[in-house]
């Protein structure tokens, strides 16, 4: 059987496929300014320990897997509304416009049904820099996107496949653009470089 994937994989993924790689295949880490406001805004969300606030047990750091899916990871929050899970996800900054926190906010709900058989619905993704939590429905859209993301993310793994760079919105405050340089191996940067040293 194949190791179980870090739901952070699904999340670097869906953000850039290429990073994901870079990452998980290469085993390649660049920390930059955007990454370490990451890691203090988990700061809290880290620290194992749960609590009960008005009824509601909220657990911090909890593991989190899924034999089925192959999957193991951390939830940062998980609060249990009468006994069914909801997983609350922190991110650094606003909402951005690509799916990748939602991917893996659902992963983590994937593993929690599996762990305490109970359906679980939906979540939340908090966004430090507005403080405000944003509520995620895990629909069947979400669902076959995550499980989709899964079955990817594994196949690139396996066979160790490194896909080419392309410059996107993304690129902008990725810690890896330095390493990745998708200005210059993207693939109309190399068509305009053949052409210059023709």
């Amino acid at each position: 059987m194949d190791d179980p994937l870090p739901l952070s994989a699904l999340n670097h993924f869906v953000y850039c496929d290429r990073r994901c790689a870079l990452i998980h295949v290469e085993g390649v880490f660049v920390e930059n300014a955007y990454t370490l406001e990451g890691s203090q805004a988990h700061e809290m969300a880290d620290t194992p320990g749960y609590e009960t606030v008005s009824g509601v047990r909220v657990e911090r750091a909890l593991p989190v897997f899924s034999r089925l899916y192959g999957l193991s990871g951390k939830a940062d929050i998980v609060e249990f509304h009468a006994g069914v899970p909801y997983p609350v996800d922190y991110k650094r900054g606003k909402r951005k416009k690509w799916d990748n926190d939602d991917v893996q906010l659902c992963s983590q709900a994937l593993c929690l049904e599996e762990m305490f058989g109970k359906p679980v619905l939906g979540g939340a993704v908090f966004h430090a820099a507005s403080k405000r939590r944003r509520e995620i429905a895990f629909d069947s859209a979400l669902r076959a996107l995550t499980v989709d993301t899964i079955n990817r993310v594994r196949l690139m793994i396996n066979r160790r496949e490194v896909p080419l760079a392309r410059l996107k919105p993304q690129c902008e405050g990725c810690s890896l653009h330095e390493i990745c340089m998708p200005e210059l191996t993207s693939a109309g940067a190399s068509q305009a470089l053949k052409e210059l040293f023709r």
